[in-house]
């Protein structure tokens, strides 16, 4: 029987110093115990909200596995093993990639990873040298693979990206050093993301446009003549999450009227990117 007697209604609340204490003492705790003690320090300004939410990031890496956050083969851009240099070339210059995955046949068969640093050096010298000449080892990891050991594997290894295989070991997908980073500091721009603009909403066609989540639903409002907003979320992302009721994944979409919604980028916290296709 336990010597520890259940707290009266009179017993004083624990402060935060207490369960700091109470933590360190090595006695048996849960995650959710930890997250209470951190937003509790964040609540008395001990911590602010950005270290928080990359502490928690931190946390939830090790509790999420690769096919998590993976992006699937048939959203993979590649090339052909046998393919030459010089055919590939507007592939190249239309994504901007540094790193592509090589198949055989089709994407369940990868069989190593292009470098554009590699293809840019070697097709000076020789336009019809073919892919398979120039491509390197793929890293492969499983679908199983915790993302916290993935993370550990590819500092150490000095790999950027690794090719995700089922069961069956057929590549289900790949996974960059970006997307695991990605869960913890949030989304990561780079200079290729032809989202990245000085507003929040960017037309790509003459029905399509990409939207950042972070737009305020009054300038949204007000770009579509719609009337979307309400007193219930400031944002377009915070307007996804309300009508889905649930944190969407990449890939998720709604349709609201004659407008469709895809979320293009999120993670466990919060919506990033959304693609607006208007239906005819």
């Amino acid at each position: 029987m336990s010597d520890e007697q259940p707290p009266s209604r009179n017993s004083p609340q624990k402060s935060w110093v207490d369960k700091i204490s109470h933590l360190l003492t090595g006695e048996p705790q849960d995650l959710e115990d930890l997250l209470e003690i951190l937003r509790e320090a964040r609540e008395k300004r001990l911590l602010d909200t950005d270290a928080l939410s990359m502490i928690e990031g931190v946390l939830q890496v090790s509790q999420m596995r690769v096919r998590d956050i993976m992006i699937p083969r048939v959203q993979m851009v590649v090339v052909p093993k046998d393919a030459e240099l010089e055919t590939i070339m507007p592939l190249v210059t239309e994504f901007g990639h540094s790193r592509y995955p090589v198949i055989d046949g089709d994407r369940s068969k990868v069989v190593g990873v292009l470098l554009a640093k590699d293809l840019l050096a070697r097709i000076l010298e020789n336009k019809t040298l073919k892919v398979h000449e120039i491509m390197r080892p793929s890293c492969v990891v499983p679908e199983s693979k915790r993302l916290n050991v993935l993370l550990k594997e590819l500092r150490t290894n000095g790999n950027h990206m690794a090719i995700v295989v089922d069961e069956y070991g057929q590549s289900a997908g790949l996974v960059t050093i970006e997307n695991v980073l990605e869960q913890i500091v949030g989304e990561i721009e780079d200079e290729h993301d032809d989202h990245e603009d000085e507003g929040y909403i960017f037309q790509r066609s003459s029905n399509e446009y990409m939207i950042k989540a972070l737009t305020p639903m009054d300038e949204f409002d007000e770009y579509f003549s719609t009337h979307l907003a309400t007193d219930e979320y400031d944002t377009i992302g915070g307007f996804i999450v309300s009508q889905l009721e649930h944190m969407p994944k990449k890939g998720e979409s709604l349709v609201v009227g004659t407008m469709k919604f895809e979320v293009i980028r999120a993670d466990s916290r919060r919506v990033h990117l959304l693609k607006l296709k208007i239906i005819e």
